[in-house]
């Protein structure tokens, strides 16, 4: 009786929208750049007569369902001019658009959605989107454009200070952000142990940061999803694009394949400071450079099929007197398929490669180590726009994971060291989702889904067996966690199962449009995180380890409210949101002290699994037009973490009480401007604030044996310095740019303009002469002047 009841609603809903649709017509087609055919992501598609709107997916198509009338479509996207065409709509059609550059409106900087209109009327919420042209003007360390460091002038983005690498997105751990290029996991995203980051701004169509509010379609980390996709390339002819800095260079060329049907991209980008170590001769053994290299290739079949293959590698390479050597870096493939089944249904079917690679050479001692992950996974996403006013969402998506913990071998005939393989680790990791976005009213809208998640980590493999199952044992007299010794071992065979798990994960979020100008969002969602990163550190290095879900480490499991206020003024020349957020992280791991991560075959019997806890207030205020443009951001938030006793008797770390986190920053405040004077010149600046990072100092010392040896408070109890910088930018474009194929622009910045000393570490040590303890500080940037010449053809 209950299924038969199932089968009449879902045949009664399948007739009403058969027949919801009988006077109804389709409006869809790809909105493209006009001068190279680059295909748009996020073209606000407006009918003004309705007041009903749709975006371009990542793709460039949209679809819009409306009744039979004539109208007036609008096609208006940040840094273009806009469109406007009447149409007369009695049947479906089929209608692409093409967009012409901007110059005025190409100098705005607007971060949010590309109409201010459909950021107020959709559900969407904590999202942040920052256009590559908005990011070039930002003055940044060494003149280097870094799409990541202008990810830190955002509210809710922090990091761990200068030379850090990764970000931490509300209170969360870098290693709880999914980094994404072009569909494909990024595992580190940095270059020179933090100082750069991997993505070419020349590479780069698309940013958008999810802090809340995640669709359903994401998953696999509990903190943020960083979605970047790469250009197409141009298939209407060929172009040149490139900077020279002062310690790397830079040079992108695209152009067709076949004309107006198929792509190329091609970009590389490599430093070259260490060629000045070489003028030095106590030096010229030293190397430290990084290069990347992205590619991409895109062929339109027909009309309803397009495939691209898509490809990014990178390399990190650091060497001392070749006695000391250290190579890491990415390594990423995609081979994509889209095809349009009709006009309201579109597909994507992507098979994705993903390679982060980590070694290190020790000569002088003859060791050598290697380590990384790989993933293959296979995704099948559908976008279904059933009406103007519900799109429906939903696919697939499995992952299989390749982890090497670290292979230990000599590097020399003459070294000591034996052959020693980590026991390598897999695990295969499948889901399954469904959203929908719908519009119940003209000022009520809702975004609403469900992903199902499963994991599964697989032999062959072989398990440490414990008594009563517990790595860690604890001594009671001393106060301390001690490795427990295992009774014994279990092999697992090739896809043995060792340990399984599986999450629901619903996401909802609602807009109500109180005006044409202001509205108030929620939103919730629950991720899952079947990786841990094993680190000790403040921010990730290429040293770390992630480690899968298994029988000791539990899946992290985040549940994380928002609720915010937006509005639009003067003419929507200016914006305001305001977002306070509550999240929860459930097994959350904290390492015990003393623990020793590296080489360590088991890594259960020093982590404890906890909680993480953060919650803030994000305010942002944007000026989105005229000479002057930018933003003001203040966070207001705070992160802690409590790591409990698994029993009465054991003290957890800090007694198990919470304590701040490694990310708990309470202030943070950005400021952003451009200015644009004339056609020649151009400024920006920025300033940064924000309260110093929790650390540990000690709080006393003891004599044993004739050693000094420091004792320690409570973790996290202390914090560095409070960090703040000052930087500024102006670019210089000749006029006799103008008319000419070979346009040109100087940009002269300087990063920390009064000199700020901000401390990245604070040692203590002894001083010989007095005999006193004292405390160092370790600064990693002055005042940094830099130049660059950019160019494009």
């Amino acid at each position: 009786m209950f299924f038969k009841k199932i089968i009449i609603l879902i045949v009664g809903f399948l007739f009403t929208l058969s027949s919801y649709s009988q006077d109804k017509f389709t409006l869809s087609g790809v909105i493209t750049d006009i001068k190279n055919n680059e295909t748009l992501i996020g073209v606000n598609v407006y009918i003004p007569e309705i007041k009903s709107s749709t975006t371009t997916n990542e793709y460039g198509f949209y679809s819009i369902t409306l009744p039979e009338a004539t109208y007036t479509v609008l096609i208006s996207y940040i840094g273009f001019q806009i469109e406007s065409q009447k149409i007369e709509l009695s049947e479906n059609k089929k209608m692409n658009f093409s967009l012409s550059e901007s110059g005025e409106i190409l100098k705005e900087v607007i971060i949010t959605d590309n109409s201010p209109r459909s950021a107020i009327r959709s559900p969407e919420m904590s999202l942040n989107k920052l256009s590559i042209s908005a990011i070039k003007k930002m003055p940044v360390v060494l003149g280097e454009v870094d799409v990541l460091k202008s990810l830190l002038l955002l509210p809710g983005v922090t990091n761990a200070g200068e030379g850090a690498s990764g970000f931490n997105v509300r209170g969360g751990g870098a290693d709880q952000n999914l980094i994404l290029l072009d569909e494909a996991t990024i595992f580190n995203s940095s270059h020179v142990f933090g100082f750069f980051s991997v993505f070419n701004p020349d590479a780069i169509k698309d940013l958008k940061l999810y802090k809340g509010g995640i669709p359903a379609n994401f998953g696999g980390r509990v903190s943020s999803v960083l979605d970047i996709y790469q250009k197409d390339g141009s298939s209407k002819g060929f172009h040149m694009n490139g900077g020279i800095g002062l310690i790397s260079s830079r040079l992108l060329l695209e152009g067709p394949l076949v004309k107006d049907k198929g792509s190329f991209l091609i970009g590389g980008r490599s430093s070259y400071a260490h060629l000045f170590l070489k003028l030095s001769e106590d030096q010229k053994d030293n190397s430290a450079y990084f290069y990347d290299l992205n590619t991409k290739i895109s062929y339109k079949l027909n009309p309803n099929n397009n495939l691209f293959l898509s490809g990014y590698f990178g390399r990190d390479v650091f060497s001392l007197n070749k006695s000391f050597t250290n190579i890491y870096g990415n390594s990423i493939l995609n081979l994509r398929w889209n095809h349009l089944f009709s006009d309201k249904l579109f597909s994507n079917l992507s098979l994705i490669y993903s390679d982060y690679y980590y070694g290190l050479d020790l000569d002088f001692v003859g060791f050598k180590w290697d380590s990384g992950i790989k993933n293959y996974n296979i995704k099948y996403d559908f976008k279904n726009y059933i009406s103007d006013k519900f799109k429906l969402n939903y696919g697939v998506n499995a992952i299989y994971y390749d982890f090497n913990p670290g292979t230990i071998r000599p590097s020399n005939s003459d070294s000591g060291i034996n052959f020693d393989q980590l026991d390598k680790k897999y695990a295969f990791e499948p889901s399954v989702y469904i959203s929908a976005v719908q519009e119940i009213s003209t000022r009520f809208s809702l975004s609403y889904g469900l992903r199902y998640s499963q994991f599964y980590r697989l032999g062959s493999s072989t398990v440490n067996i414990y008594e009563n199952n517990s790595p860690l044992n604890f001594n009671t007299d001393l106060q301390i966690y001690e490795k427990a010794t295992p009774i014994g071992t279990k092999f697992y065979d090739k896809n043995e199962v060792i340990q399984s798990y599986n999450n629901l994960e619903p996401r909802f979020s609602a807009s109500y449009q109180l005006n044409d100008a202001q509205s108030i969002k929620v939103s919730y969602n629950r991720m899952t995180q079947y990786l841990q990163l094993i680190s000790n550190t403040s921010s990730p290095t290429p040293l770390d380890v992630w480690m899968p879900s298994d029988n000791f480490i539990k899946p992290q499991i985040a549940d994380q409210v928002a609720i915010g206020y937006f509005r639009n003024f003067k003419e929507d020349s200016y914006s305001l949101e305001v977002e306070t957020y509550y999240k929860e992280v459930k097994n959350r791991l904290d390492y015990i002290d003393g623990a020793n991560l590296i080489a360590n075959k088991a890594i259960e019997q020093i982590v404890l699994n906890g909680q993480l806890r953060s919650y803030g207030l994000e305010l942002m205020l944007r000026k989105n037009e005229g000479k002057l443009n930018g933003w003001i951001s203040y966070t207001l938030s705070k992160s802690e973490q409590q790591t409990p006793g698994r029993t009465a008797e054991e003290s957890g770390i800090n007694g198990g009480k919470w304590y701040n986190s490694t990310y708990d920053k309470l202030h943070n405040i950005a400021v952003t401007g451009s200015y644009n004077l004339n056609e020649k010149w151009s400024f920006g600046a920025n300033f940064a604030l924000q309260t110093g990072q929790p650390v540990s100092y000690p709080n006393g010392q003891y004599e044993y044996l004739g050693i000094t040896v420091p004792s320690y408070g409570l973790r996290n109890e202390n914090r560095l310095p409070t960090y703040h910088h000052l930087d500024i930018s102006a670019t210089l474009t000749p006029r006799k740019n103008e008319g000419r194929n070979w346009k040109g622009e100087w940009v002269f910045s300087i990063y920390n303009l009064y000199n700020r000393k901000n401390a990245a570490s604070i040692n203590f040590r002894r001083n010989d002469d007095t005999g006193n303890n004292e405390a160092i500080k370790t600064s990693i940037f002055g005042i940094v002047p830099a130049v660059s010449y950019n160019f494009k053809f």
